[in-house]
């Protein structure tokens, strides 16, 4: 049996994983904040799996990412996604330091605890997958704070990388390009949507890097999500 954990999955680019994961041999643990959402990801994969387990937890504390490991349990994981992320978008000078810190817990201090912690006991032939962002690759203008988090966490994914790879488990990094999510509900302007990639797209993309064993990178865009 494959215990798979997937962070972020209330909705989205992490709903779609689910989805795409999804399998009679697969135990899904699923992570989000929004209890109904992940409710509703819950119902799409349950039929199609050996067991769902819900984690909900706030990812921005330190202390929920740790009850986070504790109720995800002994056990050894196959495959981890590190797909929660928060986007804070304002000129640099008008992010307030919650927003900051709010950002640096969710998308770097958490996705390295839960790397740190399973990385460890994962067997040859697993992977953790980061969903990173062209923003990984390139500044745009009141993005500071987002594109701060994710050339950090590709930095980091990078050293990993090089750690993990006697024992045979791959770091895999995806790119995508702006992508539809409900991200771009709380984020001023008028965004083009209809451009933009589907969270199918990205799902497929991570599907097929870790059944070819390929790093998976989207075509860029001027959108930095």
């Amino acid at each position: 049996m494959k215990r798979y954990l997937i962070a972020g999955a209330s909705r989205g680019i992490g709903r779609a994983i689910a989805e795409k994961l999804a399998a009679d041999d697969a135990v899904l643990l699923l992570h989000g904040r929004d209890t109904v959402a992940l409710a509703q990801t819950r119902k799409a994969v349950e039929p199609r799996c050996a067991e769902v387990v819900l984690l909900v937890h706030d990812l921005a504390k330190r202390s929920s990412v740790s009850e986070l490991i504790s109720e995800a349990g002994n056990a050894p994981i196959d495959l981890l996604v590190n797909n929660a992320g928060v986007a804070v978008v304002k000129r640099f000078t008008e992010i307030t330091t919650i927003e900051w810190e709010q950002t640096v817990g969710v998308n770097i201090t958490a996705p390295f605890m839960l790397t740190q912690h399973f990385a460890s006991r994962m067997p040859p032939g697993s992977s953790v997958v980061n969903i990173l962002s062209i923003a990984a690759r390139s500044g745009f203008a009141n993005w500071s704070a987002y594109c701060m988090s994710k050339f950090a966490l590709e930095g980091f994914s990078q050293c990993v990388r090089e750690e993990l790879r006697d024992r045979k488990i791959r770091v895999i990094n995806v790119y995508p390009a702006a992508t539809d999510t409900n991200i771009w509900n709380e984020i001023e302007g008028d965004w083009p949507r209809g451009k933009m990639i589907s969270p199918k797209d990205v799902a497929s993309a991570v599907a097929y890097a870790l059944r070819d064993r390929l790093t998976s990178r989207l075509k860029t865009s001027p959108c930095p999500v």
